[in-house]
Formats: structure tokens, C-alpha cells, sequence
């Protein structure tokens, strides 16, 4: 019987190809968590420790709680001075105090914060005098205070230039040999934004050691996230840079500082940059100036108030035998104070030079500068001599 070459390739055993290795997966290590990290329950009950995200130590959450209550008088005072024409605007964070003091905590004194309009309280928690966090809202100057001496770049009105601003000035620092990082703090709305997507882009590429910070407080002023994105969160913004990326419950300020020093210690050691996404809520309207009823409820900023980070840690300190009625009483009495003082010293209305619009303005002023400044120069002596 003769067997065809068809009919023997038919009976010969197949060869198996070898079986191709997997790919390896293009977003390890930078995928967020599928729910926020959450450490404490609402009540302040602590949750089971999680792997990756320890437990900040006990005098550092007791210093957060301590920043926090003052901050939120401070917050409490500031929007009072608002009312009484003593601010041009305030945007209040209360609410974000967790986020507010957690993102100036995890940080160092000779690292960088690039803020935006919404974060006094944050600039008072670094240790910068208030009188001088409120300039820019007082309507004075565009920054009270000197950025290079507090390692704090001016608050930022523009959304999200300041993600750009942050990933020159941190690849700058590292290029030099230093270890310095820099945090910048964004709202959701400024996840829209150009800004924030070159930002993030030029510090991956160059490993730029920023920490991108998002408080998601649920609005861009009156635009719900639901209108700003299709992602599942934001932090899923950072994977299509190739940036880690993470999110956290920001009324949880355990876990909103034990996340940070996390992403903080990975810029740090050259890494790269660092996406957070904080899910928290701004209690107040946006500004004074807005209607907060036109665009929620009164149900909906009730159940956010359930979720009150001071008193959340507060019950957890309590618990841990670091905080008592006494010690509660002495961080709200330092808080009574220093609003006292900022009460008293905003009440002194400010000596307005009219010649200082000419300062800074150029390192070497043109001539058409010195001009107008002599034309000025010449009004004002004028309408002195008249008075006189």
C-alpha cells in the first residue's frame, strides 16, 4: 500500500511551537488601588493595617491634628474678614484640612509646595505668616511673602500652570545632584487643563521628583467630576504617562500622610514623579462670591459633614490614649489666639505707595517705565501741595 506525502504528514505527530512568553504588563506598579486607600473608619475606629501604606507615627498624627484645628479657625477666621471688606475673596478649604496639612507634613523644610488660590490653610500650616498668605486676597500684592525664603512658589490663580512651573523647578533641583521635591496641589478641575497634562508628561520623561497632588473635592466651582471625566478616578489619569499613581479617602488624614510619605520617599529617591488623588469634600461654597445652591443639596453636604476629618482623627488619638479633654482644650485655645491675632492685625488698614506699581516690574526699568513713574511721581507732589 502506498502512502501519500499528505496522508504521512496527516499521521506524523504535530510539533508543538514553543509557547511565547507574556509581555510583561505595561501598567505594573502604576495602577491606583480599585478603592481609596482608607486606614481609619468614619468614626475614627482604625481599619486593618495595610501592606503598603504604614501607619504614620503617633506624634506626626498628633501634630496633623494640631495643624488642623488651627488651620480650620484660621479658615473659619479669613472667610469672617471676607464679610467685613477686609478680603477682596476667599476660597475656603474646609473640609481638606486632612489634605491641606497632610501634603505640607510628608514634605521637608528645603522641599518645594506649588499651591493653587485654595490653599492658605495649607501655606499657614508650613509655618508662613498669614497676614502675608492673605495679600494676594487682600488685593495687594500678587504674593505677600519672599517664595525663595519659604520654599513656597506663589499661589496660583490660573488653573494648573503650576503643574508646569513644579516639574521645571524639580527637574532643575535634580539635575543639580539635589534631593529635593517638589509637591503641587491641583484641584479636580485642573485635571482639565493643558497645564496639568504637559506637566505630568515632561516629569515623567525626565524623572522630575514631583508629587502631583489632587483634591478631589468633587467641583470645578459649579461643574460636577461626572462633566469633567470618563475615567474611573483621576488617579488613572497618571498610568497613560507612566507615572504610579494612587487614591486615597482625604478625610482620612492617617491615610492621606501615610500615602504621601509614600509618594513623597519615591520622587525623592529619584523616581520620579507621583500621582495622588484625594476624594474629599469643600464644605463651603467655592468663594464668596458663589451660590453653592444652584448646583447641590443641603442632604449632600450634610452627609460629607458625617465624614469631618478632625473629628475623625480626633477619635482615634482619643483611642490611642495621645489625646485627652486637656490637650483638645489647649490646641483649641492656641486656635482661639492666633485667629485673635490675625483678626487684630488685618484690622490695620495697609500704607498704600502708589510708586510701588513700578516695582518689580523690570530688573532695569525702561525708559517709558521711568517716564511714567516721573508722571505719577509729579501728580502725587501736586495734589500734596494742594492739601497742604
Amino acid at each position: 500500500m502506498t502512502t501519500t506525502p499528505q496522508a504521512a504528514r496527516r499521521a506524523s505527530p504535530r510539533k508543538r511551537r514553543p509557547a511565547t512568553p507574556a509581555a510583561p504588563d505595561p501598567s505594573a506598579g502604576l495602577m491606583p488601588q480599585a478603592e481609596p486607600v482608607r486606614l481609619l473608619n468614619s468614626d475614627g475606629t482604625p481599619l486593618p493595617a495595610h501592606p503598603d501604606y504604614p501607619e504614620p507615627p503617633v506624634e506626626a498624627l498628633r501634630e496633623m491634628y494640631r495643624r488642623m484645628v488651627v488651620g480650620r479657625r484660621f479658615d473659619a477666621q479669613a472667610t469672617a474678614l471676607t464679610k467685613q471688606g477686609r478680603l477682596a475673596v476667599y476660597p475656603s478649604s474646609r473640609g481638606q484640612e486632612a489634605c491641606q496639612v497632610g501634603g505640607v507634613l510628608a514634605l521637608r523644610e528645603d522641599d518645594w509646595v506649588f499651591p493653587t488660590y485654595r490653599e492658605s490653610m495649607a501655606l499657614t500650616a508650613r509655618g508662613i505668616d498669614p497676614v502675608e498668605v492673605l495679600t494676594l486676597l487682600r488685593g495687594d500684592w500678587h504674593c505677600g511673602y519672599d517664595p525663595t525664603e519659604v520654599r513656597t512658589a506663589p499661589q496660583c490663580t490660573p488653573l494648573a500652570t503650576q503643574c508646569v512651573h513644579a516639574a521645571g523647578l524639580a527637574y532643575g533641583e535634580s539635575y543639580q545632584g539635589r534631593d529635593t521635591v517638589a509637591l503641587v496641589y491641583i484641584g479636580d478641575g485642573a485635571t482639565s487643563e493643558g497645564d496639568f497634562h504637559e506637566g505630568v508628561n515632561f516629569a515623567a520623561v525626565f524623572k522630575a521628583p514631583v508629587v502631583y497632588f489632587v483634591q478631589n473635592n468633587r467641583y470645578a466651582i459649579s461643574v460636577p467630576l461626572s462633566r469633567q471625566t470618563a475615567a474611573p478616578t483621576l488617579a488613572y489619569k497618571g498610568v497613560g504617562y507612566g507615572v504610579p499613581s494612587e487614591q486615597v479617602d482625604g478625610n482620612d488624614p492617617v491615610a492621606v500622610l501615610a500615602v504621601l510619605n509614600r509618594a513623597v520617599a519615591h520622587a525623592r529617591a529619584g523616581k520620579g514623579p507621583y500621582l495622588v488623588e484625594a476624594h474629599t469634600y469643600r464644605m463651603e461654597p467655592h468663594t464668596n462670591a458663589d451660590d453653592q445652591t444652584r448646583y447641590r443639596d443641603a442632604e449632600e453636604v450634610e452627609a460629607w459633614r458625617e465624614r469631618d476629618p478632625i473629628t475623625r482623627l480626633e477619635s482615634y488619638l482619643r483611642a490611642r490614649e495621645v489625646l485627652d479633654d486637656a490637650a483638645v482644650a489647649e490646641i483649641a485655645e492656641e486656635a482661639e489666639a492666633y485667629a485673635a491675632r490675625l483678626r487684630e492685625r488685618m484690622n490695620v488698614q495697609p500704607t498704600v505707595d502708589p510708586l510701588s506699581l513700578f516695582e518689580h516690574v523690570y530688573a532695569e526699568p525702561t525708559p517709558q517705565l521711568v517716564e511714567q513713574r516721573e508722571q505719577v511721581r509729579a501728580e502725587l507732589a501736586a495734589t500734596q501741595e494742594e492739601d497742604a
